[in-house]
């Protein structure tokens, strides 16, 4: 019951998170749609007072509602376009374990199992995405197939099925593809100012208000470069938090910390980028697909711009997880054993 409470408080956190994240990236939308209406002329300062019809924010807040909603109904759908996964079927022995495992993991979960999806790289990796529980997709990398053994598979699966079960994958989903959103708006800003957007219609104004309006050109120009990068990082660092509480969920669901242990120290041997990997989705592996381990480190700069925590912090924690209940079997059988010779 316990369990079931935690999962309901995550749930509701995570709607929270995903309706503030949400706010966060449509003001970001409108906010150059308002700078482009000042570059554009369609709004301007009249002796202290904002004249005009501000017609590009009200495209970009549209611009950045759809998206939202995109991003809601059919992002995994576009998350699954991108990198070039395909429904996973028990065509081979080794596929018909993987589908398996996802059947156990769900029973264990108690959820709907997630639609299985296959990538065909040799990379080993894999994410879930969806909306919920009952619109959920886990998708497993061909090189994930063939490298791990059906314990290191049940890690795997028992961590990405946490992400589904306490509503990580919408919030992860939709920052997928409203960063994409963002990105392609502030590129429209910059092809706008190199092909004369940004100059043109105008009224005849005092050089305060036209100081001010310059300003105002300035400052979207600067907003167009940072709000990518705004974006990103603010991706990078709701993975981060949630990668040490899927790895956690996963021993749950298991029962066995060895599992998911075993298979991140069997994919940091590897040390292979996805050949489909992008700054868009990269967070929402299991492990970053976009650069080999090697750098895996903990400097403060090297985390701000990761979309996961160092492997080997993971690995050491998974590690103490193990130790913590080696020693709990321990005593339990201590317990028995000193029940038994009394009796």
């Amino acid at each position: 019951m316990a369990a079931a409470s935690n999962f309901r408080e995550l749930e509701a956190t995570n709607r929270r998170e995903t309706v503030i994240l949400t706010a966060v990236f449509i003001l970001l939308f409108g906010a150059l749609g308002f700078g482009l209406d000042f570059a554009a002329r369609d709004l301007y300062l009249d002796n202290g007072h904002l004249a005009g019809f501000p017609a590009l924010t009200i495209a970009a807040l549209v611009f950045g509602s759809i998206q939202s909603l995109v991003s809601f109904y059919g992002g995994s759908s576009l998350v699954l376009l991108s990198v070039h996964a395909r429904p996973l079927t028990a065509d081979t022995p080794k596929h018909q374990i993987v589908l398996d495992v996802i059947n156990e993991i769900a029973i264990a979960a108690r959820m709907p199992a997630p639609k299985p999806y296959l990538m065909d790289d040799p990379s080993p990796n894999a994410f879930a995405t969806g909306r919920d529980p009952a619109h959920s997709v886990i998708c497993v990398t061909q090189g994930l197939v063939d490298n791990m053994d059906r314990e290191e598979l049940q890690g795997v699966i028992g961590h990405e099925m946490s992400h589904v079960a306490d509503y990580d994958i919408r919030t992860m989903m939709m920052i997928a593809v409203m960063v994409g959103g963002i990105a392609m708006l502030s590129d429209f800003v910059y092809r706008w100012m190199f092909f004369g957007g940004f100059g043109g219609r105008g009224r005849d104004r005092n050089d305060r208000d036209g100081n001010a309006a310059a300003l105002i050109t300035i400052a979207v120009v600067i907003l167009a470069a940072v709000a990518p990068i705004f974006s990103q990082l603010l991706a990078m660092a709701v993975s981060r938090q949630r990668e040490y509480l899927a790895d956690a969920s996963s021993v749950e669901f298991t029962r066995n910390p060895r599992a998911l242990l075993r298979a991140l120290q069997h994919i940091a041997r590897i040390e292979s980028p996805l050949k489909a990997g992008t700054a868009g989705t990269a967070h929402l592996f299991i492990v970053n697909p976009r650069e080999g381990l090697k750098d895996d480190n903990e400097g403060f700069f090297a985390n701000l711009f990761s979309s996961h925590p160092p492997l080997q912090k993971r690995i050491e924690r998974l590690q103490a997880m193990l130790g913590a209940a080696g020693a709990a079997t321990m005593a339990a059988e201590a317990a028995r054993g000193a029940t038994s010779g009394t009796s």
